[in-house]
């Protein structure tokens, strides 16, 4: 298959597609460790007494979440994405009254 070919076949770009969303998955989760481990360090130098980093690793984490079902679970969003793409079509292929 020469590059070409590549670029047109519906599954090389499905594939090329769903690749992308989970290496930005993986940079998301390696910036939140990364992030989070340094405010634990700024924390515990500053502030031993109050754990205050658990609250942007826990709302920070919510969004990791997220991110991981929507590339895990719904395979990027492309199930949702192409049903409001359909749905649009249809809205705009509707006679107008």
């Amino acid at each position: 298959m020469n590059p070409h070919d590549e670029e047109k076949d519906p599954m090389y770009r499905a594939a090329e597609r769903r690749a992308a969303a989970k290496l930005g998955f993986l940079i998301h989760l390696s910036v939140y460790i990364l992030v989070n481990f340094l405010l634990i360090v700024i924390n515990q130098t500053t502030s031993p007494q109050y754990y205050w980093f658990k609250w942007p690793l826990l709302g920070w984490g919510i969004g990791v979440i997220m991110h991981a079902v929507g590339v895990f679970i719904f395979t990027g969003g492309a199930g949702i994405r192409q049903w409001l793409i359909q749905r649009e079509l249809d809205k705009m292929k509707a006679p107008k009254e």
